[in-house]
C-alpha cells in the first residue's frame, strides 16, 4: 500500500532563547528558574494568544512558537521584546533575562508536541544571528510586515546559515517604542560599504593604485565609530559583477554605497567618487577630482570628510584623529606600500616584505609600512618557523605602534607577534589595544577570536567571531581557519571540519592538518589519511613538531589533543 502523504503547512515560525542562560543559572539556579517561569506566564503566553500563536514546546531556555500570520509573528516578538525590557528595569543588569529571537515563513510537518521541517531549522538559525533583545528574521518574513508593523528595521545582508543550502537574507528589527512608551534603544550607526573603484587607466597593472586607494578610504572610515563599515574582503567580493548600488547594498546589509573611479596617466591622477542611500537609490553626494599624484592624501581625505559629514552631520574631531596619517616623505614610498598591501592580502607574504620594506627604506616613518611588514612576517613563520621572520616582526610592529599609537593596526600585529613569542598577556592587550581604537578593523577583531580560541576561550572566540560577520557578511577564507580553531578548541569537530571545509585545503600545509585531525577524531580514517597525504605534497618534510613550532597554543592538552589527531591520520 502507498505510504501516506506527507501533509505539509505554510507557517510562521518564531524561536526564542536566553541569552546567557548558562551563566543565570550557574549563579543563581533557583532565583533564575522563578523569574523565568514568571515571564513566561506573565509575558510570554499573554503575548502569544493575542497574536493567535500556539506555543509548540518549551525547551529550557527557549522556546518554539507557531502562528498563522507572518505580521503576528513579528507583531507578537517585537511586544515580546518590548515587554521583557521594562521587565528588566528594576533588575540588576547580571540578573537581567534578555531573549534573541528568529522568525522564518516557510514549509513545516507535523502538529501537536513538535513541528518539523527546514522552515523551523531556518528559523533557529536566524535566532542565532539576533542581537540580545532584537528579532532577526528573513526576506519573505520581511517582505510580509515592513509596512504593516511598527518597528526597527535593519538589513542584515546574505547570511550563510548552518546546514541551509542558499544563503538567507536576513533583517534585523527591535521595537519601536517600549511598552512603557519610552523609545527603544537601537542602533545609530549607519552602516557604508565602499566598492573598488574602478581603474580607468587602461592598464590592468594599476590596479593595486585605484583598489589602494579604495582601501585607504575604508581605513580612513573606519577611524569613526559613528560609522559601521563594511570590511573590505565583502566589500570587493562585488567587483566586476553587472549590479546596481541599490542590489549590492540589500546584500551587504549596508545603507549607503561609495563607489568611483580612478584614472592615473603620468604625475596626474583623476578620482571621482559618489555616496548613494540605498534605500531610495539617490545620490546624496558627488565629487570630481583632478590632482597631482602628490596630493592623493589630501583627495582621500577630503572624500572622507565629504561622507561622514553627510551621514553623521559633523566631522567627529576624535574620530578625525589621523595621527600617522601625514602624506609620505615620497610619493614612490606610498606607492611601494600599496604594493605591498596588495600582495599581503594575497598572502604572498615573500613579494610583500620586498615592496614593503622598500617603502620604509624612502620613507623611515611610514606607520603603515612598519605595521604590514610585521603582519608579512607572522604568515612567513607559520610557513617556515624561522626565528629570524619573527625578530623582524616584532620591530616592525613595535616600530608602528611607536609611530602611532593610536593606528589599530601595529597594535594587531604587535599582538600577534607576541602571541607567537608565547607572550600571551601582552599579545591579549595590544589586541584588545587594536579593537578598541577602531572597532570597525575586522582584522583587529577576528584576530582577537583567534587568540582567545588558541587562549583556551573557545566560546568567548566563536562569539566574537559571529559578530565580525556583522561587517564582513562575505569573510576571506582565513576567517573560516579562524572559527574553526575555536570549535576545535571546544572539541566540536564536525563543526570544526565544516568551517575548515570554506577553505581550499591546499591553501597552506597547516590547514590539512587540523582536517586531518577533525577527520581521525570523527572516526574518518581514510579521509584523514588522505587529507595527511595532501598536506605531505605541501611540505614533503612535515614532522608534527613543524606544526607545534607554527600554532601557539597556550594549552598543552588542546596541541596533543590535536596532535593525536594528525597520528592517527598516519602523521609524525
Amino acid at each position: 500500500m502507498a505510504e501516506e502523504r506527507i501533509r505539509r503547512r505554510l507557517a510562521a515560525i518564531m524561536v526564542a532563547d536566553v541569552v546567557g542562560y548558562a551563566r543565570l543559572m550557574e549563579a543563581d539556579e533557583v532565583g533564575t528558574l522563578a523569574a523565568l517561569m514568571g515571564r513566561r506566564k506573565n509575558v510570554l503566553e499573554p503575548i502569544v494568544r493575542s497574536h493567535g500563536g500556539r506555543i509548540v514546546k518549551l525547551m529550557g531556555d527557549g522556546v518554539l512558537v507557531e502562528f498563522g500570520s507572518a505580521v503576528e509573528a513579528v507583531s507578537s516578538a517585537l511586544e515580546l521584546q518590548a515587554r521583557m525590557a521594562d521587565a528588566n528595569d528594576d533588575v540588576a543588569e547580571e540578573r537581567q533575562i534578555t531573549l534573541r529571537i528568529g522568525i522564518n515563513l516557510g514549509d513545516v510537518i507535523g502538529d501537536g508536541a513538535d513541528v518539523y521541517g527546514e522552515g523551523v531549522n531556518i528559523a533557529a538559525r536566524l535566532e542565532s544571528l539576533a542581537e540580545p533583545g532584537s528579532v532577526c528574521m528573513s526576506q519573505n518574513v520581511y517582505e510580509q510586515v515592513a509596512k504593516k508593523v511598527d518597528g526597527a528595521f535593519e538589513p542584515l545582508g546574505d547570511r550563510q546559515l548552518k546546514n541551509i543550502e542558499a544563503p538567507v537574507r536576513a533583517y534585523l528589527a527591535r521595537p519601536a517604542v517600549m511598552a512603557s512608551g519610552r523609545p527603544a534603544a537601537m542602533s545609530e550607526k549607519p552602516s557604508i560599504a565602499v566598492l573598488p573603484f574602478d581603474n580607468m587607466s587602461g592598464d590592468p597593472a594599476q590596479d593595486y593604485f585605484s583598489d589602494g586607494i579604495t582601501e585607504d578610504i575604508i581605513t580612513e572610515l573606519s577611524r569613526f565609530r559613528e560609522l559601521m563599515v563594511i570590511a573590505r574582503n565583502s566589500s570587493f567580493a562585488f567587483r566586476g559583477k553587472a549590479l546596481d548600488a541599490k542590489e549590492v547594498g540589500h546584500r551587504l546589509g549596508a545603507d549607503f554605497i561609495v563607489e568611483g573611479s580612478v584614472r592615473r596617466a603620468g604625475n596626474r591622477v583623476r578620482v571621482t567618487a559618489q555616496l548613494i542611500e540605498v534605500f531610495s537609490g539617490k545620490h546624496r553626494w558627488a565629487e570630481r577630482y583632478d590632482r597631482n599624484i602628490e596630493d592623493i592624501f589630501a583627495v582621500q581625505d577630503e572624500v572622507v570628510s565629504m561622507i561622514v559629514g553627510t551621514l553623521v552631520g559633523r566631522v567627529a574631531s576624535s574620530g578625525a584623529e589621523r595621527s600617522g596619517r601625514k602624506p609620505a616623505q615620497l610619493w614612490a614610498a606610498h606607492d611601494y606600500f600599496l604594493q605591498g598591501r596588495e600582495r599581503s592580502i594575497r598572502f604572498d607574504s615573500q613579494g610583500a616584505a620586498q615592496f614593503l620594506r622598500r617603502a620604509i627604506e624612502l620613507d623611515p616613518a611610514h606607520t603603515q609600512a612598519h605595521a604590514w611588514l610585521a603582519g608579512a612576517a607572522y604568515v612567513r613563520h607559520s610557513d617556515h618557523g624561522r626565528r629570524e621572520d619573527l625578530e623582524e616582526g616584532l620591530r616592525a610592529a613595535q616600530t608602528a605602534v611607536r609611530l602611532d599609537p593610536l593606528d589599530s593596526s601595529g597594535h594587531r600585529n604587535l599582538g600577534l607577534i607576541y602571541s607567537k613569542l608565547r607572550q600571551y598577556e601582552l599579545g591579549g592587550i595590544h589586541l584588545d589595544r587594536a579593537v578598541a581604537l577602531n572597532p570597525n578593523d575586522v582584522y583587529a577583531s577576528t584576530f582577537r577570536g583567534l587568540w582567545l580560541a588558541f587562549t583556551g576561550r573557545g566560546e568567548e572566540a566563536l562569539r566574537s567571531l559571529e559578530a565580525d560577520l556583522r561587517r564582513d557578511p562575505f569573510p576571506p577564507a582565513w576567517y573560516w581557519g579562524c572559527r574553526g580553531v575555536a570549535f576545535l578548541q571546544l572539541r566540536r569537530h564536525a563543526e570544526a571540519l565544516e568551517a575548515f571545509q570554506h577553505v581550499d585545503h591546499l591553501w597552506h600545509w597547516w590547514l590539512p592538518c587540523y582536517i586531518a585531525s577533525c577527520q581521525a577524531h570523527l572516526g574518518k580514517i581514510d579521509e584523514a589519511k588522505q587529507s595527511a597525504a595532501d598536506m605531505l605534497r605541501l611540505k614533503p618534510d612535515f614532522a608534527i613538531t613543524d606544526f607545534e613550532r607554527s600554532e601557539w597554543w597556550r594549552d598543552p592538552a588542546d596541541l596533543e589533543h590535536i596532535a593525536d589527531g594528525m597520528r592517527m591520520a598516519g602523521l609524525k
